[in-house]
């Protein structure tokens, strides 16, 4: 195994044992050392015993995470959460699961395609929809599983498919905060953008995903109040956020605008939340933030956005970069940015990289390994 290593473009390939017992060797790529892990939107919990947990989307019926005592050499545990059973809440698409250790016990959110039909009622349809995401929370005792459902159903039910559960414990006031997207399916958004898709011939709407938040009750069993929306994609051309958070409409690759991914933390005296734009399964996969005074905003997107994004066309190898997590290292007290990418030798193949993050102590501008 091929410890991490910094390379010229400022990327950490984070080194992965794959499905088996043996280690995937490491091969170089044009940029950047990369092994060769089927993983994508991961989450990395520091647990208290001193280990790294890495979770992923990467099972049809459930997670599998992996262990490193230094975030170097990752040791597989194996699938630590099982789903899709007749008994169960949930039937498949298990994506993006982040785990939060509270009073000894470890929480597993993640998304889900619920049964039923939750997101048609919307509709006034009774037939099951295409996309009825809906989150779950499962509990272990030990991070690395099993996990096992805590409530046999979503912790609430969105009239609409949600995604990519994120939760923030306040310091401030204790209080947690979910944070979620709704997805693109059956939500069109007129915008200039939307316009513009319609007289270039592309397509006659454009889809959006938006991204809420809402208190979140402390045993997970519900959210109190209202979701509250929190982020979306401009609606106007000449919106400096509009080029990047649009180019997989401009580039003809699909008719929908996403704001998904989410990651809040809490960073000197502003609140920030990480956000990922375009299409998850494109080239054009990118992230963005944004800051605010409060847990729930307002929200003011950054002005050096996006803060990661490919680096094909300015000669590299590495596309598609997006669904990213904030992780504060308790060995050495700095930040990094976990997240999944592609190269262009693989471009089918989701891989997980960490850079580190840094904000500057005086503007509070985060950046990521070093991009400006």
């Amino acid at each position: 195994m091929k410890s991490i290593s910094i390379v010229s473009i400022g990327l950490i390939a984070l080194g992965a044992i794959g499905c088996s017992q043996k280690s995937t060797e490491s091969h170089e790529t044009d940029c950047l050392r990369t092994i060769d892990i089927k993983f994508g939107d991961p989450f990395v919990l520091a647990a208290n015993d001193g280990r790294f947990y890495m979770y992923g989307t990467s099972l049809p019926d459930g997670f599998e995470a992996y262990v490193s005592d230094d975030m170097e050499n990752w040791e597989p545990c194996g699938q630590v959460y099982h789903g899709g059973a007749a008994d169960q809440w949930n039937v498949d698409c298990f994506w993006a699961p982040e785990v939060y250790e509270r009073g000894g016990k470890y929480y597993m959110l993640y998304s889900a395609n619920a049964k039923g039909n939750p997101v048609g009622r919307l509709y006034g349809e009774s037939q099951a929809e295409a996309e009825n995401f809906q989150i779950g929370v499962a509990v272990a005792d030990n991070p690395a599983g099993p996990f096992k459902d805590l409530y046999n159903r979503p912790i609430f039910t969105a009239p609409y498919p949600v995604i990519d559960a994120n939760v923030l414990l306040d310091d401030a006031s204790g209080k947690q905060y979910l944070y979620f997207s709704r997805c693109c399916y059956k939500h069109p958004v007129d915008s200039e953008i939307a316009e513009h898709a319609r007289q270039d011939g592309f397509c006659q709407e454009v889809e959006e995903s938006w991204i809420y938040g809402v208190e979140l009750e402390p045993d997970f069993s519900g959210i109190i109040g209202e979701p509250q929306l929190l982020l979306c994609p401009p609606t106007k051309i000449d919106d400096s956020q509009a080029e990047w958070e649009s180019r997989s409409v401009t580039s003809r690759e699909v008719n929908r605008r996403w704001t998904e991914g989410s990651f809040a933390f809490h960073y000197g005296n502003q609140y920030y939340i990480m956000y990922s734009a375009n299409h998850y399964g494109g080239a054009h996969y990118a992230v963005g933030y944004a800051t605010a005074d409060n847990p729930l905003g307002p929200f003011t997107k950054a002005a050096n956005n996006p803060v990661l994004q490919e680096n094909v066309s300015c000669g590299g190898n590495v596309m598609g970069t997006g669904h990213n997590m904030v992780l504060t290292n308790p060995k050495d007290g700095k930040l990094y940015c976990v997240y999944h990418g592609r190269t262009s030798d693989h471009p089918e193949t989701r891989v997980v990289f960490i850079d580190p993050i840094d904000i500057d102590p005086q503007s509070g501008v985060l950046t990521v390994g070093n991009r400006q």
